[in-house]
């Protein structure tokens, strides 16, 4: 359907007389909504790595990987925990309290959710977002991404399939269409896009003081640092993989890489068989490489790679007609250019180079920029690894690997800064999805004067004693 701001407006108003009737409250409602939401992963399976062929031309294996597959081991181990997180919590009042000797803390759900996905991963991130919206007790809208258009009309069909509307709604439209949604008065946004999008949906959020989560790829890109005494082949062969990954468009995927000098070369040609072993010398012809998602960003993709033509040793080639462009390594390149001053979200990968014995440098340029959602270190000097990990300001990171630090049970996922603010995965989202009231519970008997005016001499000694 088209929609207009009468009919978004007319929508969160139904989710909003539904939260309010207390459906969505009980621990076993909310299960057995997370329940039917795997059933429909599993119903629909073949549909959405359709849907993710046609518009990132993700073959089913990847897009079971990366899409379906993690989505349904967080919907199992939020329906297994779920029970655990939203019980009430329960504190002793203290001394000060008396007589009061109990306290609760209440899980208890934002209410109406707006929930606003991006491109890339159209279902990791936008049932992924719905899960612990679910699990919290809240209605959820789901702002999908014009640019994926079959997924969002795959997903609109299932969700519609399996939900009421006034419960779980899927909304598709371009820019006008998400300030409708903006514009309107939620209890809580979750949004994942560009650090660029996030300041106008927290501007917007502003006006009705909306807590918001924001899961943002970083506006200076993902780090990943490697040193002298790395092993190159296994570092090779991980950060390949990753790169090909989705044609690189992934918000934690590596922006750009930083090798020690004194092992470049050796890095550079590793790098370029793992390539070739994976994907081929021309991964654009291979049917199993993603393409990026529009036409617009193959187009800026290239234009961006023909300014360091001279300086590109692998990839640099690609088709527009099927919007596919080859990994392209970029070597060398200097800390200050600008294509490591920016996220890249595409398969270029530009390859700095320093000095193995002033990497704290490195380390020092790197804090000064804009957080990363990640940082990944491939070194044998564990006890350097842990200093830096533990130093430094980014989401989450790996050392002597990639990407697998999102899949970790009962993990937070989540950056900082321009990467973003809140996390979720597990529990953590439980958390981001609902509010922790504290509730007193008081008693009708042997209250204490002194809470009482006026205050006599008498009374002010023995409270200030009774404070101290």
């Amino acid at each position: 359907m088209e929609w207009s701001k009468e009919s978004v407006h007319a929508l969160v108003t139904k989710q909003r007389e539904y939260f309010l009737t207390g459906k969505t409250l009980s621990i076993a409602f909310r299960k057995a909504q997370l329940l039917k939401l795997k059933n429909m992963l599993i119903k629909y399976q073949s549909e959405i790595e359709q849907a993710l062929h046609e518009d990132l031309g993700r073959c089913d294996t990847e897009a079971y990987l990366c899409d379906i597959g993690p989505v349904i081991l967080e919907l199992d181990e939020t329906i297994r925990g779920l029970k655990k997180w939203a019980r009430p919590e329960r504190l002793l009042s203290g001394v000060a309290c008396f007589p009061s000797a109990t306290t609760k803390i209440y899980k208890m759900p934002y209410g109406v959710s707006l929930i606003v996905a991006p491109f890339n991963f159209p279902f990791l991130l936008s049932v992924g977002v719905l899960i612990p919206a679910i699990a919290g007790g809240n209605t959820a809208v789901i702002k999908c991404s014009s640019k994926s258009k079959a997924s969002t009309a795959c997903l609109q069909k299932i969700i519609a399939a399996t939900f009421p509307e006034q419960y779980i709604t899927v909304v598709d439209g371009g820019h006008d269409v998400a300030d409708f949604c903006l514009n309107e008065r939620f209890d809580k946004i979750f949004y994942t896009g560009s650090p660029r999008i996030g300041i106008h949906v927290m501007e917007c959020a502003a006006k009705n003081l909306t807590p918001v989560t924001l899961e943002l790829g970083g506006e200076t890109g993902n780090w990943c640092i490697i040193r002298k005494d790395a092993d190159l082949l296994d570092a090779a062969k991980k950060i390949a993989f990753f790169k090909i990954c989705n044609s690189g468009q992934i918000c934690i995927n590596i922006n750009q890489i930083a090798v020690a000098e004194e092992v470049a070369d050796k890095f550079i040609k590793v790098l370029k068989q793992a390539f070739i072993s994976q994907i081929g010398e021309q991964a654009f012809k291979n049917p199993e490489y993603a393409k990026l998602i529009t036409r617009g960003a193959y187009d800026y993709c290239a234009k961006e790679a023909e300014e360091y033509r001279d300086r590109i040793v692998f990839g640099g080639e690609g088709d527009p007609e099927t919007c596919k462009y080859s990994p392209t390594i970029i070597y060398p390149v200097k800390i200050d250019e600008k294509i490591v001053n920016h996220e890249l979200f595409s398969p270029l990968l530009p390859i700095v180079t320093y000095k193995d014995n002033e990497v704290d440098q490195l380390l020092n340029t790197i804090a000064r920029r804009e957080h990363g959602l990640a940082l990944y270190l491939f070194t044998k000097d564990m006890s350097w690894a842990r200093k830096t990990m533990s130093t430094q300001q980014y989401g989450g990171g790996c050392v002597n690997e990639v990407i697998m630090h999102m899949v970790v049970k009962g993990a937070p996922f989540g950056g900082t800064g321009h990467s973003g603010m809140g996390c979720y995965h597990g529990v953590w989202g439980f958390r981001e999805f609902t509010h922790p009231s504290t509730v007193l519970f008081g008693k009708t008997k042997l209250n204490l004067p002194m809470r009482q005016h006026p205050y006599n001499k008498k009374k002010k000694d023995f409270l200030k004693r009774f404070i101290k």
